[in-house]
């Protein structure tokens, strides 16, 4: 072969490991910066809506539509107001009401249901487990008509009630019941035939040995329970909108009257801090209890 002719070596193969180093380096430097830019966009796009609701919620002029995004006045009247002169309290304890007993009732039919298909083998578990894990992937809208056929049959008398919607968000509590089953199934099992042998029973074995091992799971599930009664509109719509007494309604139906064509000049502010006081439970809850939820996701996410 000519000498002339030849192919040149490959660059790369001539440098030095160190110099080598810093060029990897430099790319993996300028890949997360194009990535922290990325996400700081991101983030500020998501958090833009949220401070101007709570600027707005602050503002003394009325009306639903301002100059500026900081409003030319502050106040906070609008927070004495939503407390005084609108029925937002009521709406605040229905909807905290129907979250805790919904909460509570479901918190336990998953952590129930969980342990039940990680630790009892039976017939048809696995096709009963694909089963509701394919039921659970349909939005619940999907059942709307034949809940209120439902709710009817069940509550003839009073179907539009804060007790139907309880029995709505914790009917179909089981069929969210694979995250927990994934945390249950790291819990060794040797801890529950330790306790057969010494005498424990199913339920013992579940309320004395693995709840105490399990509280990032149980948070978490406490926390998902919690979130979706106070914040769904959906079914509270379907349901509640027959009422005639204004003081039945949740927070999220409340608050959306306040929002049609008649309403929103009159109560935009007032709906604006609504919002705020809304968000602040969840908002800390989070904060409070983050640790947790993320070993609770984590967990149930190692085995399924």
């Amino acid at each position: 072969m000519n000498p002339s002719t030849s192919p040149s070596p490959d660059p790369s193969l001539t440098l030095t490991p160190k110099r080598r180093w810093l060029g990897m380096r430099a790319k993996r430097t300028v890949g997360n910066t194009a990535g922290q830019i990325v996400l700081s966009l991101l983030g500020l796009l998501w958090i833009v809506p949220l401070l101007y609701l709570l600027v707005q919620s602050f503002r003394a002029e009325p009306g639903a539509w301002s100059p500026g995004f900081f409003p030319q006045t502050w106040t906070l009247d609008n927070y004495r107001r939503l407390f005084t002169e609108t029925e937002f309290p009521r709406w605040y304890g229905n909807t905290l009401l129907i979250a805790a007993v919904s909460c509570a009732i479901t918190t336990l039919f998953v952590l129930s249901v969980s342990y039940a298909f990680s630790r009892i083998r039976f017939p048809a578990r696995r096709s009963l487990m694909n089963v509701m894990l394919i039921l659970g992937m349909f939005p619940g809208f999907m059942s709307m008509s034949a809940v209120y056929f439902l709710l009817k049959i069940l509550l003839p008398v009073n179907y539009q009630s804060h007790a139907s919607l309880i029995i709505v968000y914790s009917a179909g509590a089981a069929l969210s019941y694979y995250i927990a089953k994934g945390f249950f199934d790291t819990v060794p099992k040797s801890l529950d035939e330790a306790a057969r042998i010494d005498g424990a029973t199913r339920a013992e074995v579940f309320g004395k040995i693995i709840l105490p091992l399990s509280k990032p799971i149980i948070i978490y599930t406490i926390l998902i329970s919690f979130i979706s009664p106070w914040c769904d509109y959906i079914f509270v719509s379907y349901i509640l909108s027959g009422v005639s007494d204004t003081g039945m309604y949740t927070v999220s139906l409340g608050m959306f009257r306040w929002l049609e064509r008649e309403m929103i000049q009159q109560y935009f502010t007032t709906f604006c801090a609504a919002a705020v006081v809304v968000a602040l439970p969840i908002t800390l809850l989070f904060m409070w209890l983050q640790k947790y939820y993320v070993q609770g996701v984590t967990g149930g996410a190692v085995k399924g």
